[in-house]
């Protein structure tokens, strides 16, 4: 019999059993034979999700030299060694491959690392084929196989249930619901039913929690529900912040370098000078005027940040993602799993009208029931290393009363269970019967309403008292409005073992003992980690696809939301426009009973309005809006593979506050970025003015292009590559992110650049015109080194924005102090080393020579230290939005 299975979609839930089996040519005890299995896989593919192919690493080496800024250097390189200077040609080709080199090892890496990372969710299958059980591997399943499954295993596909006991799967991962679901064999009529509500089906990726099933294989890889959501990760992301200011910088940069060109070249020509010189010393600029070492500082900025953030359990997927963070307005973060701990808690109990966080010091009745119920009316176990397994409710319910000194094993002995009514939906309850001597003690747990119609009376301190089931309802329904799941428990001694365990007789006339309230309690970090998110001017959001109330609960625990805050259901969401929405999405902080492409809405509304959004989660239903966020960052210990492919960074600790570890390195990253554009322009400013201004004062050209070369060659590199490791800005989680709009040039540093350009090259022409005024032969010389020396001064005082070089301490970059050592001595050698003075036309300087060259080039450092106390006063560059304590914080 040959199956169809094409692409209309079946709705499997709406059929029986047997016309599922008849549909899919399988049996119901039997399942496929063999050869049919084996037929079928190579018709319909390995149960597998498909990936975006990687690319090759020599595709990845090549797209590390497409970037604009790449191209400008070949071309300024190519440009270089044509006018006769190979030896700059080869330098700037040597930066751009080890650039190049750099970003391919780090690209590759995280590659590696996140394929290491990886690893199947469900490796295989207990399947029936043939009549026969055995395991096969997960990958070569096919729609019709019957699959066994019981209390741990993962779905290895999705499934259409034809025999249960019991069956409980945690969908968390796919629906975001923290409660385990009670499946059903039952047809269902409403073709249109959520996932959630599909009682008959269980779907790949998720979780057995309790009990024992049979199903029939319906779907397998892309057809599956997981795989649906995974083919909505299709897509290219976009650039991230920083890309697209340099890819603006970039644009600018050229233009400017043509502007010199141009500039200097007709203002030599009519001056008389030489075309040949003119032309040399415009190109020279040109090239001095382009950042070469730019993409390689960002690269290393990006790795070293990466680096640290992998110790602190954070693995970057791109590097830019990085400085993503450090942009971020707003992170949309799943509830289940991310800011709680995917645990159920006995949050509080009640009995004799009496509300207290647990069990624990609590003596005599009602309270010594209630833990006994608690523990013994339960199918939870406790394993040899202490750890529970089974059922989430039952297994907080044990906790708790282990916790009050309950043990389980020990009361089992001293009353055994005899008998039980199991759990079902219809009753909504349990009840476990136990020897007590010669009579039988009957527990029952279950929904309060049920268990409160079948109560007579209730426990007290005293022995048993009237019953006020009013009360006691309006309690319970106060608990499940603050987010916890309610359980009722109570009582009933029998003289002896009943005959018949009939439900309607046994769990009559029932004493009332207590209420339990349970959640899926918040991680104890995730409340810092919000209210640090607030200070840096973050806004958290919750978005859940669990009850309201038990979202408002949430979020109310971590300061997402002011008590009786706003929650925003999907059936709400659903009923507005994008339009519509975008109105009021930036005054919602928490989102219940909300699905994937929900999820993607919310991301779009927030970033039409410009916001940039992160997006945290773990579970397959965060995938798509992980994909379309700014950056998306999944969790890597509880997490799926499936949201782990599509963020760009991966929490190995599924932590949410290591999210603001990574907010805090991108932030300093970006800082430092700042700083090396600062210096590299500013320096390359000075030498434009010095070239530019000499003609106009009645100087000389001061500079050769060689001495051009050289200056950027050895102050743009090492010194401006140390500033990569400078360390955070004092405050820097005190204000407010960047506007994503925001230029790199913003708060006062294009002022900075030309300023302090132009006093670097004024000192520069004092010294020049002070050694021809003293008939120095060595003018040129003495040109040289203070423009040398004027960068490492001022590299040093622009180590921070706002602090003194001297409360910032000199050494607290070590890195930076061997730079500069190193480069000075380099500029000595070109002057005192005698080889080297023909081949860079220099010449000694006398004692006194270089005790000027080292006071002149001092004034740049002083200046710079002037402006930054300006700034601190807050007389110079003032933007209250950059001052600390200046956080607005949204409502």
């Amino acid at each position: 019999m040959t199956i169809d299975f094409g692409e209309q979609p079946v709705h499997w839930h709406g059929l029986d059993s047997e016309t599922v089996a008849a549909q899919l040519g399988s049996d119901l005890s039997q399942g496929l034979s063999t050869s049919v299995a084996a037929s079928r896989l190579a018709q319909v593919g390995p149960n597998v999700l498909q990936e975006a192919p990687r690319r090759p690493p020599l595709v990845m080496l090549a797209s590390q030299f497409t970037d604009f800024m790449i191209l400008v250097l070949i071309a300024a390189a190519i440009v270089a060694g044509i006018i006769g200077e190979p030896q700059d040609a080869i330098a700037i080709m040597v930066i751009v491959f080890l650039n190049g080199i750099l970003g391919f090892v780090q690209e590759y890496r995280a590659e590696r690392a996140m394929a290491a990372l990886k690893k199947m969710a469900s490796p295989q299958a207990r399947v029936i084929r043939d009549g026969q059980t055995g395991l096969i591997d997960a990958v070569d399943l096919v729609p019709g196989d019957l699959v066994e499954l019981e209390a741990g295993n993962i779905l290895p596909a999705d499934l259409r249930l034809t025999g249960l006991a019991a069956l409980k799967v945690d969908e968390s991962a796919l629906t975001g619901e923290s409660q385990a679901i009670e499946k059903q064999l039952a047809s269902l009529e409403n073709p249109g039913l959520p996932l959630g509500d599909r009682l008959n089906l269980a779907y790949r990726g998720t979780v057995v929690t309790y009990g024992r099933a049979r199903g029939l294989v319906v779907a397998t890889g892309m057809k599956t529900e997981l795989g649906k959501i995974a083919a909505l990760l299709s897509g290219e992301s976009g650039k991230t912040p920083l890309q697209k200011r340099l890819a603006r910088f970039g644009r600018h940069l050229a233009l400017v370098v043509l502007a010199v060109c141009v500039i200097i070249f007709v203002a030599g020509w009519l001056r008389g000078e030489p075309p040949l010189l003119m032309l040399l010393t415009a190109i020279s600029l040109a090239v001095a005027a382009i950042p070469e070492a730019l993409p390689a500082v960002v690269t290393i900025s990006l790795a070293l940040g990466a680096a640290r953030l992998v110790r602190q359990n954070a693995l970057i997927r791109r590097l830019p993602a990085v400085e993503t963070l450090g942009s971020v307005t707003y992170i949309c973060s799943d509830k289940t799993g991310t800011l709680t701990q995917n645990q159920m808690q006995v949050d509080r109990v009640l009995a004799a009208s009496e509300t207290r966080p647990g069990l624990q010091g609590i003596e005599g009745m009602p309270w010594h029931e209630l833990g006994l119920v608690m523990a013994l009316c339960n199918d939870a176990v406790a394993a040899a290393d202490g750890t529970l397994a089974g059922d989430p409710t039952e297994t907080a319910l044990l906790e708790a009363a282990q916790a009050a000194g309950f043990d389980k094993a020990a009361l089992q002995q001293s009353l055994p269970r005899v008998a039980e009514l199991p759990f079902d939906s219809g009753r909504a309850r349990m009840s476990t019967l136990h020897r007590d001597g010669e009579a039988v003690l009957m527990l029952v747990k279950g929904a309060p309403e049920g268990v409160l119609a079948l109560c007579i009376d209730q426990l007290d301190a005293g022995g048993t008292m009237t019953i006020d089931r009013a009360a006691l309802r309006d309690e319970a329904e106060r608990l499940a409005a603050q987010g916890l799941r309610v359980l009722a428990f109570a009582l009933k001694r029998l003289p002896a073992a009943p005959d018949a365990l009939d439900a309607a007789t046994l769990e009559a006339g029932l004493s009332f003992i207590g209420l339990a309230g349970m959640i899926d309690p918040p991680r104890p970090e995730a409340a810092e980690a919000v209210a640090a998110c607030k200070t840096a001017g973050i806004v958290p959001v919750m978005i859940t696809g669990d009850h309201p109330a038990t979202a408002r609960a949430i979020a109310e625990r971590l300061g997402i939301v002011k008590p009786g805050g706003r929650v925003l259901t999907g059936s709400e969401l659903a009923r507005l426009s994008l339009a519509e929405f975008e109105r009021e999405v930036e005054s919602v902080r928490v989102y219940a009973r909300i699905n994937p492409e929900q999820k993607i809405k919310i991301v779009r509304a927030l970033q039409d309005q410009g916001e940039f959004v992160a997006m945290t989660g773990d579970g397959v239903n965060d995938a798509p809006a992980l994909k379309m966020a700014d950056i998306g960052v999944a969790m890597g210990k509880g997490g799926t593979d499936v949201a782990r492919e599509a963020a760009a960074m991966t929490l190995l600790d599924d932590n949410f506050a290591t999210i603001v570890h990574a907010v805090r390195e991108g932030r300093r990253i970006f800082d430092n970025i700042r700083k090396f554009v600062k210096y590299t322009m500013t320096s390359n400013s000075g030498e434009i003015w010095t070239i530019f201004l000499a003609p106009f004062l009645g100087l000389p050209i001061p500079l050769l292009p060689i001495h051009i070369l050289w200056i950027n060659l050895v102050t743009d590199g090492l010194p401006g590559l140390a500033l990569a490791n400078e360390l955070a800005e004092r405050n820097l989680m005190q204000r407010p992110p960047r506007p994503p709009k925001e230029s790199i040039f913003a708060h006062g540093m294009w002022q900075h650049i030309l300023w302090v350009g132009l006093l670097m090259g004024g000192v520069t022409l004092l010294a020049q015109a002070w050694a021809i005024h003293v008939a120095s032969a060595h003018w040129q010389s003495m040109v040289f080194t203070v423009l040398t020396l004027s960068q490492l001064g001022h590299v040093l005082a622009i180590r921070s924005e706002r602090e003194s070089l001297f409360s910032q301490g000199v050494l607290s970059n070590r890195l930076l102090i061997g730079a500069l050592g190193l480069t000075f001595t380099l500029q000595m050698a070109v002057l005192y080393v005698p080889w080297l003075n023909p081949i860079f036309k220099t010449e000694p300087l006398s004692m006194g020579e270089l005790a000027v060259c080292l006071a002149l080039s001092s004034v740049v450092f002083f200046g710079v230290e002037i402006e930054k106390w300006l700034v601190r006063r807050g007389w110079l560059y003032a933007n209250p939005q950059r001052l600390p304590g200046a956080i607005q914080v949204r409502p």
